[in-house]
C-alpha cells in the first residue's frame, strides 16, 4: 500500500457549533491544521497532530489567560461566536508542494493568509480590525465553560429558529 496524499479533507464550522462538540466527530478524519477566523480576517494558523483536541486546548486555556486565541476570543465574546474554526490535512494536494510536511504546511498557510496573532514566520501579520477587542482586553464572558457551551447552545437555536422563519415556516 502506497503512502497516497489524502483527498483535501477540510472541517468549516462556526465557533458557536464547535463549541457543542465534546468530542471529535468519528466521521472526522484525523486533521492537524487549524486556523481561527472570521468572515473576512484570518486571526491563527496553528498546528498539532489532534487539531481538533489543539483548538479545545486554547479554548480552556483562554479561560485561564494560557492561550492568546481563547483570550481573544473571550475578550470578543459573544460577536466571537460567529468566528469560524476550520480543521485541515497537511496530506491534502495543496501542501504538496512542502512534501506534506506538517511543519511546511503550517509555514505555507501562515505565509499565505498572514494571520493577525502569528508573529513567527510572518513579517507582516494582519492588523487586527478596530472592531474587535486584542486579546489583552478583559474577557467579556462567564468564566464557566458549561455557560459558554449554554450560550452557544442558544445561539444555534436562535439560528435555526430564523432559518426557519426566513424559509416561510
Amino acid at each position: 500500500m502506497t503512502n497516497q496524499p489524502q483527498t483535501d479533507p477540510k472541517i468549516t464550522i462556526p465557533l458557536k457549533r464547535f463549541l457543542l462538540l465534546e468530542t471529535r466527530p468519528p466521521d472526522w478524519p484525523a486533521l492537524d491544521l487549524y486556523l481561527f477566523r472570521d468572515e473576512e480576517v484570518i486571526f491563527y494558523v496553528g498546528q498539532s497532530h489532534a487539531a481538533f483536541d489543539r483548538v479545545w486546548e486554547h479554548l480552556t486555556g483562554g479561560l485561564k489567560g494560557r492561550s492568546l486565541v481563547g483570550r481573544f476570543v473571550f475578550s470578543n465574546w459573544p460577536v466571537s461566536l460567529k468566528f469560524t474554526v476550520e480543521l485541515m490535512s497537511s496530506r491534502s494536494a495543496c501542501f504538496a508542494p512542502v512534501g506534506h510536511d506538517l511543519n511546511g504546511a503550517e509555514r505555507a498557510l501562515i505565509e499565505q493568509l498572514s494571520p493577525c496573532f502569528n508573529e513567527a514566520l510572518n513579517p507582516r501579520p494582519t492588523p487586527l480590525p478596530a472592531r474587535y477587542a486584542p486579546p489583552t482586553a478583559k474577557p467579556k464572558c462567564s468564566r464557566s465553560l458549561r455557560r459558554l457551551i449554554r450560550e452557544a447552545e442558544h445561539a444555534v437555536h436562535a439560528d435555526e429558529q430564523q432559518r426557519w422563519i426566513d424559509d416561510g415556516w
